[in-house]
């Protein structure tokens, strides 16, 4: 078949944290034999900022992760619209695009565009600041893929129903695996940026705290820290490192004896059991993880995967003893990738999305059947 895939970025993931999934998606579904094209603005805004960054390097690094994918940049919406849905068969579109190219998809579907249209939503924004997400026009769409079992029930209560799935996010297995280093660099690594207050207690509470009262090596990568917070981190002996291009995290992860899960708010509170895309690299790279108060209600992984950590104190307590008990960091190792293998590749999740478009397009066909059929009246 014949993927449009419309992203805001796929070369840059500066504050992007879907990238990973994103990409290995594509690398999947080129797999499986599909023609698979990503539209793209060419003056996004994760672009920009990660070439303000200095990032030059590592967007064309990025550029050239998943051969054979097609990639556009566009400038006007209307034009792009056409040309892509001359050809395509799915049409997806990720949330962070622009209210008028997602207007305009589903314009075009509803003129009578011969493709399967989906919107996949992979945010908390439609708990957390519902008016962006009631201000898309999503009436020509078929389906909605949400990230999480939570945030597809919001979607069938807002009338969706069956044609709101859940499609988790998933490791790129080709690119988060385990690598061997020569010897580890830090005890402890975190790939996270900021979260605009979204998370900087919890960051204070279940990271420095315990590092400090340990007295362990630490490094910190993400954007958007702001002075304040990078002042402390520096008071309390932890190496921030700045933006790290996602597909380099392997190699940290690598040099580092463990890390932990540290999620924003509104997955512990507004969408419960959405373990956004860290949890997936942690696990894929088989480095022993920890994770701060969050509920696997969905069941995705099997105990002994990862270790839970309940407060500061517990959090420490953890660190502690991954760091001073080689068989627990390997028994973590050895579960951690078994559990990503068994379900959670990006081979899984593209398997997952074939299912989808299969009902979606059965569906439709029986619609037009239907609707086809003449008329018949019943003689009283």
């Amino acid at each position: 078949m014949n993927y449009a895939l419309f992203y805001h970025s796929f070369s840059s993931c500066w504050n992007h944290g879907n990238a990973h999934f994103l990409r290995g998606i594509v690398r999947a579904l080129l797999t499986l034999g599909h023609e698979v094209t990503v539209y793209e603005p060419e003056i996004g805004w994760s672009r920009q900022n990660a070439l303000k960054d200095g990032g030059e390097v590592a967007l064309a690094e990025a550029a050239k992760l998943v051969p054979g994918a097609k990639i556009v940049g566009y400038d006007d919406v209307l034009d792009v619209v056409e040309g892509a849905v001359t050809w395509a068969d799915v049409v997806i579109v990720h949330e962070w695009n622009s209210p008028e190219l997602v207007a305009a998809l589903g314009a075009k579907r509803m003129r009578g565009g011969h493709f399967i249209l989906l919107f996949h939503d992979t945010h908390h924004s439609a708990v957390t600041a519902p008016q962006e997400i009631e201000s898309l026009d999503l009436e020509g769409y078929d389906g909605i893929l949400a990230f999480g079992e939570a945030l597809r029930e919001i979607y069938a209560t807002r009338g969706w129903g069956d044609r709101a799935f859940t499609w988790h996010e998933a490791a790129d297995s080709a690119l988060f695996r385990p690598m061997e280093a020569d010897e580890a660099e830090t005890d402890l690594i975190w790939i996270g940026n900021w979260g605009d207050g979204e998370r900087s207690e919890e960051i204070s509470r279940f990271i420095c705290e315990p590092v400090s009262r340990l007295g362990i090596g630490a490094k910190i990568y993400g954007v958007r820290y702001p002075v304040e917070a990078r002042q402390t981190l520096a008071v309390q002996g932890i190496h921030y490192g700045g933006w790290l291009p996602n597909h380099r995290a392997p190699r940290a992860f690598s040099r580092a004896r463990l890390t932990v899960h540290v999620p924003r708010r509104a997955y512990v509170e507004a969408l419960p059991g959405i373990p956004t895309i860290r949890v997936f690299e942690a696990l894929a790279c088989g480095i022993p993880l920890i994770c701060a108060p969050w509920r696997d209600e969905e069941g995705l992984f099997p105990s002994g995967a990862y270790l839970r950590a309940y407060d500061s104190e517990t959090m420490q307590e953890a660190m502690r003893h991954i760091l001073s008990d080689r068989d627990t960091a390997n028994e973590l190792r050895k579960r951690g990738i078994e559990a990503i293998a068994a379900r959670h590749t990006c081979a899984h999740r593209a398997a997952e999305l074939t299912q989808i478009v299969d009902r979606l397009a059965s569906s439709n066909q029986a619609e037009i059947l239907q609707s086809s059929q003449p008329k018949t009246t019943v003689a009283v």
